[in-house]
């Protein structure tokens, strides 16, 4: 199996080079290899290549950013898919895509399962769910996962955020009313292998694509979160200036931001177990996985 992988830089395509290897022959560009931004270069790699299998984890992340960038961020994570999706149609290719929590608006009391209603309260995800509508329409077999709160061993994050800003303030206010599911990129890529595998060996005759959440199980405020990251950062001896009892927990509205953020970022993720029999750690456990190389 041939897989195009662009994005290879963020979290998730890091994360990918490794768990893809094991299925084939993969390509890894970054932005100067394909660039979302510019349709010839995106055509020009996929005719290139011409993979069985295209995987997007490239992505416009900035979120507070794209209420002063729409155009930019539209055009990455929304008309790019559209792109993709035709150029995956003139060879036969499946496209991978990765989405969010955030084409909802946050207000539902339970988990948000494939079948709700779409409702973005921000720019970054009225272009991720501007995506997904591409990717949808565009007539290629696709595999859509929306997942939550990522973070990883490489690149930026809010696990590497809170433990340097642990390490300069004697107190850290964090916003307690926001709860989601923090999701390693390491699951995320080895779920996606997982699936692609399967697909592999079943053939794409009757192969259940589409739209699927993929999270790490359980859930947790973002201050209960930050809270577990720097009890860890203290057991492993790192010199913090802010003890566990300093983390401070705040409302949403005390904490304004560009964007406006989602309180349930929880994503219901039976379907995608009980389709392809996967497993979805507890967050814990890939926290504590990433920590060992963070600390």
């Amino acid at each position: 199996m041939k897989i195009l992988l662009i994005g290879k830089n963020g979290q998730v395509g890091f994360e990918l080079q490794r768990a893809l290897v094991p299925l084939g022959d993969v390509t890894a560009l970054d932005r100067t290899g394909c660039d979302l931004r510019d349709a010839n270069s995106m055509r020009m790699a996929i005719q290139a290549y011409c993979p069985d299998v295209i995987v997007n984890a490239a992505a416009y992340t900035a979120v507070d950013m794209a209420e002063s960038e729409p155009e930019l961020a539209q055009a990455i994570n929304g008309h790019a898919l559209g792109v993709l999706g035709a150029e995956a149609v003139k060879i036969g290719a499946v496209v991978v895509h990765y989405s969010t929590d955030y084409v909802f608006d946050g207000s539902k009391k339970t988990p948000y399962t494939e079948q709700d209603a779409e409702y973005p309260i921000n720019i970054y995800g009225l272009s991720k769910l501007a995506g997904e509508q591409a990717l949808q329409h565009s007539g290629a077999d696709y595999l859509i996962f929306r997942t939550t709160w990522v973070y990883g061993a490489y690149g930026n994050n809010f696990v590497k955020t809170m433990l340097h800003l642990a390490a300069d303030r004697e107190i850290l206010k964090v916003v307690s009313d926001q709860v989601g599911a923090p999701t390693s990129a390491a699951l995320i890529a080895d779920v996606t292998a997982q699936i692609l595998r399967q697909m592999q060996t079943q053939g794409r005759n009757g192969f259940p694509f589409g739209l699927y959440n993929l999270t790490a199980s359980g859930a947790v405020s973002w201050c209960d979160y930050a809270r577990k990251v720097i009890a860890a950062g203290h057991a492993a001896g790192l010199d913090l200036r802010t003890n566990l009892d300093a983390v401070t927990s705040i409302a949403t509205r005390d904490y304004p931001t560009p964007a406006v953020r989602p309180l349930n970022s929880r994503l219901d993720t039976r379907n995608i177990q009980n389709t392809f029999n996967v497993s979805l750690s507890d967050w814990r456990d890939g926290l504590a996985h990433v920590l060992r190389y963070i600390l």
